[in-house]
């Protein structure tokens, strides 16, 4: 047996680490934010059915988009062996490979918003470095075997052989040197996080926490959720950075006159600040997809109301700068509710995790049809004429929050000692607002519980109760009743289409 052949994957392998490491590189160079990889594993989120996106949210929680790019980097490295393998009978067939895979990427690409020429060339860079580099490894492989096959008893394999492992070990070399190149130069997020550090929004002001929103139990969740702690979901493999300057809003269609509005024109006008709570459509009941913070913007109804609505639309398809969409009942951008185009969070501009420069903040909606980061476009429309991210993988045109509350202390599966026992923690259905809270043991009589302030309708709440237990296991449950009166229901529903619904019930031991 040619000990040669066994090196043929290797060969594909290197070659594919070689295109992967310049396409990562011009990218950088190119300030292109999607590299080949990353295109590629955005293309899948987009095409990925709603209950499969769930169970992979479900599954792994905010690492689902890690997992996915290590996935199409393991399966790349058996392509990469598989092509080496097809080099040694058929360089055509090699070829074909590398150009299928190359081609996959161009289409991930432009189905992008606004694709241009430029946004090809990191493929082109992959494309050529794999065959370049998988051309002069299989010349060396050649030579190796052509020495093997000698019947010259003088012939020794091992001038070839060295001669290969330096082309391996020079390919290996490039690849990582690729990356780096890619790493050093990859200065968007540097020039924005610097951006973002010196920029100062007149009329911002630091949080101060209302008096009373505390029910100073430990272990309820802080009433205020610092920047680092807000939970994270959003469907960027690599985050847009957008230095304040090249940020632009355009918002169009169904209106009397177009806006084009740049961040300079934007923090000019009167800014808006309110504690504002936003969750998740995909919290579970007791989830912790969830938090609060203090918000600083420009009102939406304004712009809007400059933009002049037509007659006849209802909807505003809101598009971030990677491409994400949400459709957002026009009603709700408009009415006397706070939504805004945030520009602070807790007092500091957003961090780039939740949309710096520009977001979009509206209470009352879950963020799946609201809370555009990155935003720059908004298109006046109507529901019958638009599709947006999250409604084409199945869920709910339109979503406004329903009224949840959990419970935090104790913890399920908690020890506590018999007799009094303090149990706690939230509720919340912003626009709405909670009037109480009720908690259950072992399916008796509902008790009342008591709330904490709450500085507006916005806002979670926090509530205590204080429930006597005798020793045993024991289940506790709790629900909210509004400010109409409307009690949250105990019928279990899953997050899809439009929010789970059901009581947070856990259970403890008292002893």
């Amino acid at each position: 047996m040619r000990t040669s052949r066994a090196w043929w994957p290797l060969a594909g392998l290197l070659a594919g680490a070689v295109g992967l490491g310049l396409s990562y590189a011009v990218a950088a160079l190119l300030h292109v934010r999607d590299s080949p990889v990353v295109a590629v594993a955005e293309g899948v989120i987009a095409l990925t059915p709603g209950p499969v996106a769930k169970w992979a949210i479900d599954t792994f929680d905010t690492a689902d988009k890690k997992v996915l790019v290590a996935g199409i980097l393991i399966l790349l490295a058996v392509v990469f062996g598989w092509v080496g393998r097809l080099a040694h009978q058929r360089w055509w067939a090699a070829v074909t490979g590398f150009s299928v895979l190359a081609g996959i990427a161009v289409v991930a690409v432009l189905t992008k918003p606004t694709p241009g020429l430029i946004d090809l060339a990191p493929i082109v860079a992959g494309l050529l470095g794999w065959l370049v580099v998988l051309a002069v490894l299989a010349e060396w492989l050649r030579r190796w075997e052509l020495v093997e096959d000698s019947e010259d008893p003088a012939a020794e394999p091992m001038h070839t052989r060295r001669r290969f492992f330096t082309a391996a070990g020079g390919a290996a070399a490039l690849a990582v040197a690729g990356g780096l190149v890619g790493r050093i130069a990859g200065s968007a997020r540097r020039r924005a996080e610097q951006s973002r550090r010196l920029l100062r929004i007149e009329g911002t002001t630091a949080p101060a926490v209302p008096d009373g929103v505390g029910n100073g139990v430990e272990g309820v969740s802080p009433w205020q959720t610092a920047n680092d702690d807000f939970y994270l979901i959003d469907t960027a493999i690599i985050k847009p950075t957008i230095a304040p300057a090249d940020w632009e809003l355009r918002i169009h269609g169904m209106v009397e006159r177009e806006v084009r509005l740049s961040y300079a024109d934007l923090v000019r006008r009167e800014i808006t600040q309110d504690w504002i709570t936003l969750n998740c459509v995909s919290n579970e009941v007791g989830g912790d997809l969830i938090g609060n913070a203090w918000w600083s913007g420009i009102r939406l109804a304004a712009l809007l109301a400059e933009a002049g609505p037509l007659a006849g639309a209802d909807a505003v398809l809101q598009t971030s700068e990677d491409g994400w969409t949400c459709g957002t009942p026009l009603a709700a951008l408009t009415d006397e509710r706070n939504a805004m185009l945030a520009v602070a969070m807790n007092g500091e501009p957003l961090p780039i995790e939740h949309g710096f420069p520009v977001r979009t903040i509206v209470p009352g909606l879950y963020g799946y049809v609201s809370a555009c980061k990155w935003v720059v476009d908004m298109e006046v429309t109507r529901f019958d004429d638009i599709t947006a991210y999250w409604t084409d993988k199945g869920w709910s045109e339109q979503g406004p929050v329903k009224i949840a509350s959990k419970i935090e202390v104790p913890g399920d599966g908690a020890d506590v000692p018999a007799g009094e026992v303090v149990c706690a923690g939230v509720a919340w259905l912003q626009h709405t607002g909670i009037a109480g809270v009720e908690v259950q043991v072992d399916g008796g009589r509902w008790q009342p519980a008591t709330l904490a302030a709450a500085p507006n309708l916005d806002t979670w709440v926090q509530w205590r109760a204080v429930v006597d237990v005798e020793p045993g296991d024991h289940q506790l449950r709790v629900r909210a009743i509004d400010t109409r009166g409307r009690t949250q229901t105990g019928a279990v529903a899953d997050v899809l289409p439009d929010g789970a619904t059901g009581w947070h019930t856990i259970d403890f031991s008292a002893g």
